[in-house]
């Protein structure tokens, strides 16, 4: 639930309004975007989703968003890449506070001692406790990069 306490979907879709009553096409056009994800994975789950689903969706579209900037900026079109930045601070609108590197290391020591995981084959059970406690609201890329030098 949001902080005024609708499910994300809807939140994001009263912000669409907003945005179309203050003719912020840059805004509302990333907006639809983002329903427009989301309709499609619930019509191919045949589910709606909760707001755990919703912010997987908006993490994958900022990951892509990310990767776009940098393949944008490695072929020197910085146009390209500036449209990707301001999709990714709209996206972010709608995503959790973001963790403190001590508030990510924090959880990963805690997943470790709970899983009690010793080596790398462990990784999958310290991802599993720490998934729905990071999710939006760090790159997990950065978290498996710290839970492999920690158990290695």
């Amino acid at each position: 639930m949001s902080e005024q306490g609708l499910p994300l979907s809807q939140l994001i879709r009263e912000e669409m309004k907003v945005a179309m009553k203050a003719k912020d096409k840059d805004r509302l056009g990333v907006i639809r975007l983002i329903l427009a994800a989301i309709k499609q994975v619930e019509v191919d789950k045949r589910v709606e989703l909760s707001d755990a689903d919703v912010l997987q969706v908006l993490d994958k579209m900022l990951k892509q968003r990310r990767d776009s900037i940098t393949q944008y900026e490695d072929a020197g079109r910085e146009e390209l890449a500036e449209i990707e930045r301001r999709e990714v601070v709209v996206i972010q609108t709608f995503m959790p506070q973001p963790l403190s590197e001590a508030e990510v290391d924090a959880l990963i020591q805690q997943a470790i001692e709970q899983t009690g995981a010793a080596s790398m084959r462990d990784m999958g059970k310290v991802m599993g406790v720490l998934r729905p406690q990071v999710q939006g609201r760090v790159d997990m890329a950065v978290v498996s990069q710290k839970i492999k030098s920690q158990l290695t």
